[in-house]
């Protein structure tokens, strides 16, 4: 009888769905052609009541053309950090078809500068993306009146 049951146990598995609808034409989503874009699109799609109280993480998910397809909230922590997860960032970009993404952050703090734990967490992110072929294409760092685009980290132009 126990080897009955655990055989049935065998076939008792979750089925996994994946899905992804698009509530905006194409030709009506937001084209993204400089970082100045991204900060905009960003300040209109940020708690602003929250920008100076503590850290959040979103990325912008692009098509091939530059448009906005969504923008996902990946974490939030406290007032001097928040975890860049590159698998929960990767799953939104798989899930929503993205061909690019803009990791983007708020410094509760208002300084822009990035801190070593930015460096490591984008550079991370930039190496699995080559994997994917989902392009990382900047990180901005927020604050509530400007933003610092450092092109990931190498404190160059962005790249649009």
């Amino acid at each position: 009888m126990e080897k009955l049951i655990n055989q049935i146990s065998l076939f008792q598995v979750s089925e996994i769905q994946l899905s992804y609808r698009l509530k905006i034409k194409a030709s009506e989503r937001p084209k993204i052609a400089s970082s100045g874009d991204v900060y905009k699109v960003l300040l209109n799609n940020w708690d602003l009541d929250t920008l100076e109280l503590r850290e959040t993480l979103k990325i912008l998910l692009l098509n091939r053309g530059n448009r906005i397809l969504g923008i996902y909230e990946v974490s939030t922590g406290g007032m001097a950090g928040t975890v860049a997860d590159p698998r929960l960032i990767f799953c939104a970009a798989l899930k929503s078809a993205a061909s690019s993404l803009i990791l983007t952050h708020n410094h509760a703090s208002g300084q822009l500068k990035p801190s070593s734990a930015d460096l490591a967490s984008t550079k991370k992110v930039s190496h699995a993306d080559k994997f994917l072929e989902i392009d990382v294409l900047d990180h901005l760092i927020i604050a509530a009146n400007r933003y610092y685009t450092p092109l990931l980290m190498k404190g160059s132009c962005s790249p649009f």
